[in-house]
């Protein structure tokens, strides 16, 4: 377990949101479009509903897609909402609440009420899911989410990055810090919220390496007593052509052994191995519960709500515990345990797939 820190001045000395070589100007640029864009669209969906939503109905009747157009559509509807109050609620909270106190410490309740904000809207949105999709849920290991750790959670949909959300965030009130790939500054709740918290948009085709492992080492500074980590290990969501092309890659290079590794790997993609270890070795003892899941992936892109991919899908989750202690401080040694991880990661999720088939 983590300690908690002496004083509040230090369990709130967080490291500010890290998204490396960009300025003020570009920052507020990007939102001048983003946010305009977002009530914009809303603006033009309802605006448009009349017209859009009968025609959708008509399309799934026709396809026999039991409503899941227009199901994609509200879904749409409440995306938007949800960016419209974040946008107008983090503009209040700026308002309404300081970020340091009047004697120049933190204030620990700008850092709760967005933490809150954030609960809400990821929250929203999964509910969205669940309900407009008749999405169903079937976990094993919920027991090992109610405490600070270090989440190491597999990828494979644009929906399962609420996840964490719906089965850590909201129910524990654990408070996790993320590593997110840059592009995803392109939505207004995640660019302005995302930046008043503890995390790190990664930049991939960073040219200084060193400089990204040290700013997803940071994370881990000042952590309190409800705070833990997420990273996705694989960098990306799996699809077969990714696969395709890490194998190639890998082989290019000449690493057998990395291939090997890789090749082995039928349902997920080699985790990378620079800002994983780089939390394992800077790990101030927190445990490692790792999560695998199956069901999302038809819906790897906005796009493909479209269909009736996830209509009635039945997502399944299986999480375990590694207590801090029995991970290995080798680096080698530590290379081999994060790919027996995954290796069970990937077996739990070709099980779960051939069982479904066979039930189905």
């Amino acid at each position: 377990m983590v300690m908690r820190s002496e004083s509040l001045a230090t369990e709130l000395a967080l490291p500010r949101t890290i998204v490396r070589g960009e300025t003020r100007w570009r920052r507020w640029r990007r939102r001048a479009i983003s946010i305009p864009a977002v009530f914009l669209a809303f603006v033009v969906v309802l605006a448009s509903a009349p017209v859009w939503a009968p025609l959708a109905f008509v399309a799934d009747a026709l396809r026999g897609f039991r409503t899941a157009l227009l199901r994609s559509g509200l879904f749409l509807v409440l995306y938007l909402l949800c960016e419209i109050g974040g946008v107008l609620a983090s503009v209040a909270l700026s308002l309404t609440t300081r970020r340091t106190g009047p004697d120049g410490r933190p204030n620990e309740a700008w850092f709760e009420r967005h933490f809150a904000l954030q609960r809400w809207w990821s929250g929203t949105l999964m509910a969205g899911v669940e309900r407009l999709f008749r999405v169903r849920f079937r976990a094993e290991g919920l027991e090992h989410l109610d405490q600070p750790m270090i989440l190491l959670l597999a990828h494979s949909s644009i929906a399962d990055t609420l996840l964490a959300s719906r089965f850590v965030s909201n129910p524990h009130r654990i408070h996790l810090r993320y590593v997110l790939k840059r592009e995803l500054l392109v939505d207004p709740c995640l660019d302005i919220v995302g930046h008043r918290l503890p995390n790190y948009f990664v930049d991939r085709e960073s040219d200084q390496p060193q400089d990204v492992l040290a700013d997803v080492r940071r994370l881990l500074t000042g952590l309190r007593s409800n705070e833990g980590v997420l990273i996705y290990p694989e960098g990306t969501r799996f699809g077969e052509t990714k696969r395709r092309r890490i194998l190639e890659r890998l082989e290019g290079r000449g690493d057998e052994r990395a291939a090997a590794r890789a090749r082995a790997l039928r349902h997920t993609l080699p985790p990378r191995l620079g800002g994983t270890l780089a939390l394992l070795r800077a790990n101030p003892g927190l445990p490692v519960v790792i999560g695998a899941h199956t069901g999302f992936e038809p819906v790897a892109r906005p796009a493909d709500l479209l269909g009736r991919s996830i209509l009635d899908a039945e997502v399944e989750l299986h999480f375990w515990r590694i207590p801090a202690e029995e991970i290995p401080v080798d680096p080698q040694a530590q290379v081999a345990w994060l790919f027996e991880q995954w290796s069970r990661v990937d077996r739990w999720i070709g099980e779960r797939r051939r069982d479904q088939a066979s039930s189905r």
